[in-house]
């Protein structure tokens, strides 16, 4: 029967009483892939004679091959159980040198199962990354959180090195070997990865962790494919809102819908659009590279340019698909559109200004959302309308927010199924309309299941959205008392030093656990600090490169803003906080720098927008965040010191330690 966890699992003492060949057997019956190269196998073969020889000198414990870790869609080369330590050995083969793309790599394994397996949160990890052929090197053998940092080893002292270990670290708590295995994991992957996990295969329950926010996406879909399956057999067309928290899995649960209902041939066809751009961007890349990768593995030589045309069928820019419709009559091949980040679709001012200066129609009539629901709305029969919502998103003039799907319903579609949950009538939602003046005139059916009420964008926890919420809603009891449960599990700090700040994200940082510098579009005075916010960069190589790269978010030197990290998210965020936003006298003032000084915003819209784009930086960091608030300058006016020290001050009073 073959072994969905490993490869190969067996007590140290079997593993040295089987023959090599037998060994190497099992480990072939349990690689489900069926293509595994000379290379491969010979590989197998060498960590077993090397452990067949080190692990005579080691007494009891257990040996796992091939160990599975789900969220990264990786294996463990070898674990070995030893007197109640995790040793995880990552083998390079002939290597002369210890690579640190190695030592990255088998460090990421130890951080995942910390973070992820039940059975490994208190449980010693000691990743070993093995050159076969390097020369020995001294270990300086460090513990921080239960992890030590990796170790460098060769084919001849691997069980020295574990001997040294178990003296410098005896366990007093023994636990099961074969429950550790066989342990529950409960990965919460991040947006790219989950992406990736998608394309390959899987599905919402195989990516994510078995609480109760994966309980509630799992119900989500649930709901959504009911709605799915009402239409279809009622042949009616429907529109359903799917509101949640920041960082709940909106976007996540869009990407799965349009894998799951992607069948042409069942007559659905579903597509995922997108107005954020960068976040197509990154998925689309991240995506293509995975199927490079994992091509080459196979043997395979696939061209970028294939690779993405192929995500590109998965995950849409929405104005390309929008653009495709106009001036013609042509139905779309889809039946089931998801729209994410639907507050972000454009007002009939904003599309009709693109429409006539960018692509020659003088006299566009719709709104985007109008406009989007017309399309579809060409279909004989049934369709369904998926609207991925986010209270508070909206960070760019001409957003028409959610009022406007509404309006352009009771307009021209009062015959569609309209699913809501009962938070859309909240003022994040609604914009101070009237609620009964938005729901009016239409078929509504409300469905609590349709909201996602629990973040799993930080999995240390799920209360970083109310604090941010409360923070910039100056409801300072709740900040402070929110701050005080969650600020152990999940750090939040503040610094006046830019320097102080890179370095407290660098030291919280192991593996290829991702950390970079976020600022609002308008904190255009940061420049003085050597933030640059108007720098044109690629997302893609932010988001996605390694810590050799310039380009990436590692080396802290490009800032992302609002626009930019929308919709995706990092493990540690530097937030560089600007006088455009600042704490005056109790309450928030809004501003923007022009020309030479900073004005005053009174557009009410603005404001929100504003506010919205430091939500958004507030929480986008997975793990923690540094608040970096400049001490300002006597002599600049531009960046008086008032500016800075009221926001400071605030957050200081809400209780956020101060690093210096």
């Amino acid at each position: 029967m073959r072994n969905l966890r490993c490869y190969y699992s067996a007590s140290i003492s079997e593993f040295l009483n089987s023959s090599s060949n037998e060994i190497l057997g099992i480990i072939h019956s349990n690689d489900s892939s069926n293509e595994v190269s000379l290379l491969q196998s010979n590989t197998w073969s060498q960590e077993i004679d090397i452990l067949k020889d080190q692990l005579v000198k080691l007494s009891d414990g257990r040996i796992i091959f091939e160990y599975t870790i789900p969220r990264m869609g990786k294996r463990v080369d070898v674990v070995i159980l030893y007197k109640n330590i995790v040793f995880l050995l990552e083998f390079k083969c002939g290597d002369t040198e210890y690579r640190s793309s190695t030592f990255d790599q088998v460090y990421d394994y130890a951080l995942d199962l910390r973070n992820f397996q039940k059975e490994s949160h208190d449980k010693l990890l000691v990743p070993i990354m093995v050159s076969t052929n390097a020369i020995a090197r001294h270990n300086e053998i460090i513990e921080i959180e239960r992890i030590v940092r990796p170790l460098y080893c060769n084919a001849n002292n691997i069980a020295e090195t574990v001997g040294i270990v178990v003296s410098k670290y005896p366990q007093e708590q023994a636990f099961d070997y074969i429950r550790w295995e066989h342990s529950e994991y409960y990965p919460t992957p991040t947006i790219v990865e989950a992406a990736q996990a998608l394309y390959r295969g899987h599905n919402v329950h195989d990516i994510t962790r078995s609480d109760a926010g994966a309980e509630n996406l799992t119900k989500t879909t649930e709901a959504i494919n009911q709605i799915i399956d009402f239409s279809k057999n009622n042949g009616s067309k429907s529109i359903c809102f799917v509101t949640g928290v920041p960082g709940a899995g909106k976007t996540l649960v869009g990407l799965n819908l349009a894998i799951e209902r992607s069948d042409a041939t069942e007559g659905e066809h579903a597509v995922f659009l997108s107005g954020n751009f960068p976040l197509v961007q990154v998925l689309q890349e991240a995506l293509a590279r995975d199927k490079i990768e994992r091509e080459k593995l196979k043997g395979n030589r696939l061209s970028k340019k294939e690779a993405l045309r192929e995500a590109s069928t998965f995950i849409q820019i929405i104005h390309k698909y929008r653009d495709s419709y106009v001036g013609n009559n042509n139905v779309p091949p889809e039946r089931i559109i998801i729209f994410d980040e639907a507050q972000r679709a454009w007002t009939k001012t904003q599309i009709a200004h693109f429409m006539a200066v960018k692509k020659g129609v003088p006299s566009f009539d719709y709104s985007e959302p109008e406009f989007l629901l017309s399309t579809i709305n060409r279909q004989v029969g049934w369709c369904v309308v998926v609207c991925l919502v986010g209270g508070g998103q909206e960070i760019n003039t001409g957003e028409a927010g959610l009022p406007e799907w509404f309006d352009s319903l009771r307009r021209s579609f009062k015959n569609w199924n309209v699913f809501i949950t009962p938070q859309l009538n909240d003022t994040e939602y609604r914009r101070d309309i009237s609620w009964s003046n938005i729901i009016a005139d239409l078929h509504i059916y409300e469905n609590k299941d349709l909201h996602l009420a629990t973040s799993i964008r930080s999995f240390r926890t799920f209360e970083l959205s109310a604090f941010i919420k409360a923070v910039l809603d100056v409801n300072i009891q709740e900040a402070q008392s929110i701050y005080q449960r969650i600020k152990d599990k999940y750090p939040i700090v503040l610094t006046r030093s830019l320097k102080i700040a890179k370095d407290w994200v660098r030291s919280k940082c192991q593996g290829t656990t991702r950390y970079g510098l976020l600022a609002s579009s308008g904190a255009l005075r940061l420049k003085s600090e050597g933030i640059f916010v108007k720098n044109e960069i690629s997302v893609a190589n932010w988001f996605l490169n390694g810590k050799n790269d310039v380009r990436s978010s590692y080396t802290l030197e490009d800032v992302v803003s609002e626009f930019d990290i929308q919709g995706l998210e990092i493990d540690y965020s530097i937030v560089a906080w600007d006088a455009d936003f600042r704490f005056v006298d109790g309450q928030w003032t809004y501003n923007n720098f022009v020309g030479t000084m900073w004005n005053k915003i009174s557009s009410q819209e603005n404001k929100m927008y504003l506010k919205n784009a430091y939500r958004v930086l507030l929480t986008r960091a997975r793990q923690g965040m540094v608040i970096y608030i400049p001490y300002g300058s006597q002599t600049d006016i531009t960046r008086r010191c008032e500016y800075y020290d009221g926001t400071f001050n605030y957050l200081k009073e809400i209780g956020l330690r101060e690093i210096n």
